[in-house]
């Protein structure tokens, strides 16, 4: 990680953890907004207008968190205004790397080699972990944001005026349900397969397995309509679809999530088949990255060895390209 601007330490996939091996996930640093007309938004400084291609969307197409910033995009039309560079699936000693493997890009702005390079641009004296997704401003020549829900809720809204996309992903009227189910999944599910792989203790793991696998029972029962909330797509749906698209592949089995698999789930599996054809989703998907990446952990994985499988995922997906 960084300290005061300078490389210090190999990657490690265990950010930080508590008294008892829990397993405790970095809050994003950079937390500024674009908006309409460049305004400060909720949090950060104003400044940041929305103009077309002013902004560079920097992903790991292994990551759930940048996926889910680039289907808002793909979603909202954004994909002219907002070009994207998509870095190595696989982690280094320095964790994300620019170029280097099938897919993955230099960097066009700065030629940085590690996304670490971009951060202490941003900020020379950045202590902390460079993550993705990174939202850049070539103008100011700074990160706007690597907080991939502020990043969706910018999309959904910054450009109408330049590309009045649908669906609205996240309506005024389901605001405070989404908000509190997002909270729920968050928890239980999207970082909670992430609690169970890192816990450094049993208690911990035990207890972060039993909460991915009552929230998929829950997830469940809730599914009687196409999406989370009734017919209406909404940013739920995202972040729910970027953990389930990769639970077969990687936390079933990398995460020691394996219970049960989506597969397993009569609605949830035809949920996410009905999101991952929804124009453009699919092709933010590329389970070769997300195998790649999540296989090259060394702490969980050091013979670097990747699983072919599972094939009704690889299966799945070549049906929909």
């Amino acid at each position: 990680m960084l300290v005061n601007g300078k490389w210090t330490a190999n990657w490690q996939p265990v950010q930080a953890k508590d008294d008892q091996g829990r397993f405790v996930r970095q809050i994003s640093s950079f937390r500024n907004w674009v908006t309409a007309d460049g305004a400060p938004g909720p949090t950060g400084a104003g400044g940041f207008k929305a103009e077309a291609g002013r902004y560079r969307l920097y992903v790991a197409l292994i990551c759930p968190w940048a996926s889910r910033t680039l289907i808002a995009r793909r979603l909202k039309g954004l994909e002219a205004l907002i070009p994207v560079t998509v870095v190595n699936p696989v982690l280094t000693d320095e964790g994300w790397a620019f170029g280097g493997y099938p897919g993955a890009d230099a960097d066009p702005l700065h030629g940085a080699t590690h996304m670490h390079q971009l951060y202490t641009h941003a900020d020379a004296s950045f202590t902390g972990r460079a993550t993705v997704p990174v939202l850049w401003d070539t103008v100011t020549d700074t990160i706007v944001s690597n907080e991939s829900a502020d990043i969706v809720r910018m999309f959904d809204t910054a450009f109408a005026d330049l590309v009045p996309g649908k669906p609205v992903l996240y309506p005024a009227d389901l605001a405070d349900q989404i908000d509190a189910l997002n909270a729920e999944v968050y928890d239980s599910l999207n970082n909670g397969v992430y609690k169970a792989g890192f816990a450094s203790t049993q208690g911990p793991y035990d207890e972060a397995v039993a909460g991915v696998f009552k929230m998929l029972d829950a997830l469940e029962d809730r599914l009687t309509g196409d999406f989370l909330f009734g017919d209406r797509f909404t940013e739920a749906d995202i972040r729910l679809f970027v953990t389930l698209i990769r639970f077969d592949a990687a936390y079933h089995g990398l995460f020691k999530t394996n219970l049960r698999r989506i597969a397993d789930y009569p609605r949830l599996q035809a949920y996410m088949e009905r999101v991952l054809r929804l124009p453009g989703v699919a092709g933010t998907v590329d389970i070769d990255h997300i195998k790649a990446g999540y296989y090259s952990i060394k702490a969980l994985n050091p013979t670097g060895i990747v699983p072919v499988g599972p094939a009704h995922v690889t299966e799945l997906l070549a049906a929909v390209k």
